[in-house]
């Protein structure tokens, strides 16, 4: 089976929102009191400290007489918090993730609970220490016979209450087989350009309320620090964060269903995003883009149904390259988005150009091995450039 998760909103009763309110600030103390201890045993005696022994300091903390309305909401949301707070340090070690960060109250917050910590039946959730079910709205409904295994409540920065149910879903299926093959090349005036010459137009949602988030921004910054005419302000510009980040979401969602509906294999760069987000003058039409999210999205889709995805190396001159002679131009500025090849005379349209040499690469990498670095291994038989613009020949 496949684990999936379903998401909806609520709307909690009063008493409930003040019990969840409470939860959420019970766990990000929990949570930052022990990164705190971790970071000062670490830095006073480079010692590390693991989920056991915070799991005890849990239990110390709420002994103490200060700290008992720790004992007033339910225990395992806190060391669920804890068990999150060992995964985050367990990444940085491994070097797969920057150090973690404290948690922050206008941020919402978020409430994991296990079996043991809610009760589901007949359609209806109830939470620890809840006396009624909770009120959420279904706009799907579960697959029959699917128990939630864990639920996370969250509530996000414009006030609006999120419960997540993760269920291990048998109605994902494989889909039937079809012949159809697709290389993808991202961008930014167009959103993706596909080998079949179709261009998807980029949707730039963040740049359609810009304006609107802009003014909202400036009358956050008039307001004095600490009224509640500045929580009003603030919860506003949370709201347009929420509908651009809602439809950039809708967006993908749709986007990527269709193509993994429609292809068997689709082939794209393995796009290293956080470097290229360094760039001053394209980190907002990239960060817009959401290339990081459209790659998951895709991922997990063709895990789920049976599909290939194929990733080629970001070094692979896929734009440069003559989809017809096989020629590598030296530059390709980034306004030129039309070119003819001078060796051959072939006139390509850049994006539908890198597209179609994505597939010819990802399709080698099938039939052949490893040949364009798929997984940063080294590039074989396969016509590259030097980082000073020179050609190489073919490795033996």
């Amino acid at each position: 089976m496949t684990q999936r998760a379903y998401q909806y909103r609520f709307y909690p009763t009063p008493e409930q929102e003040q019990l969840l309110r409470q939860t959420l600030g019970c766990v990000r103390w929990v949570y930052n009191k022990a990164l705190h201890s971790i970071t000062e045993a670490w830095y006073s005696r480079q010692e590390r400290i693991d989920y056991k022994q915070t799991s005890e300091m849990l239990t110390d903390w709420k002994k103490q007489e200060d700290l008992q309305f720790l004992n007033d909401v339910s225990s395992v949301p806190l060391q669920q918090g804890l068990r999150n707070l060992q995964k985050a340090f367990t990444n940085f070690w491994a070097g797969r993730a920057k150090y973690p960060n404290f948690k922050k109250k206008r941020s919402g917050g978020t409430a994991e609970f296990t079996r043991s910590a809610f009760k589901w039946k007949d359609g209806q959730l109830w939470l620890a220490k809840c006396s009624q079910p909770l009120p959420i709205r279904w706009s799907r409904t579960i697959p029959a016979g699917c128990q939630p295994s864990t639920v996370t409540v969250r509530l996000g920065a414009s006030g609006r209450w999120f419960v997540s149910l993760l269920v291990d879903d048998h109605t994902v299926k494989p889909l039937p087989q079809v012949d159809k093959v697709i290389g993808i090349d991202a961008g930014i005036t167009s959103l993706m350009a596909t080998s079949d010459g179709e261009k998807i137009a980029n949707p730039k949602h963040f740049k359609r309320l810009r304006y609107k988030l802009r003014k909202a921004q400036k009358a956050l910054d008039r307001k004095v620090k600490g009224s509640s005419n500045r929580e009003k302000a603030r919860h506003k510009v949370a709201r347009i964060h929420a509908a651009i980040a809602d439809a950039r979401t809708d967006f993908l969602h749709k986007l990527t269903t269709r193509l993994v509906r429609e292809n068997q294999t689709i082939a794209i760069e393995d796009l290293a995003v956080k470097n290229m987000m360094k760039n001053r003058q394209l980190a907002q039409a990239i960060a817009d883009a959401s290339w990081s999210e459209l790659i998951r999205q895709l991922e997990y889709k063709c895990q789920w149904y049976s599909r290939t995805l194929v990733k080629i190396d970001r070094w692979f001159p896929s734009s440069k390259r003559c989809g017809n002679c096989g020629y590598i131009v030296d530059k390709l500025p980034l306004d030129v988005r039309e070119w003819d090849c001078p060796e051959c005379g072939t006139h390509h349209d850049r994006d539908i150009n890198a597209a179609q040499n994505i597939l010819a690469a990802g399709l080698a990498v099938l039939v052949c091995g490893a040949n364009v670095r798929p997984d940063r291994h080294e590039s074989e038989g396969q016509l590259r450039k030097t980082r000073k613009g020179r050609k190489q020949k073919p490795k033996s």
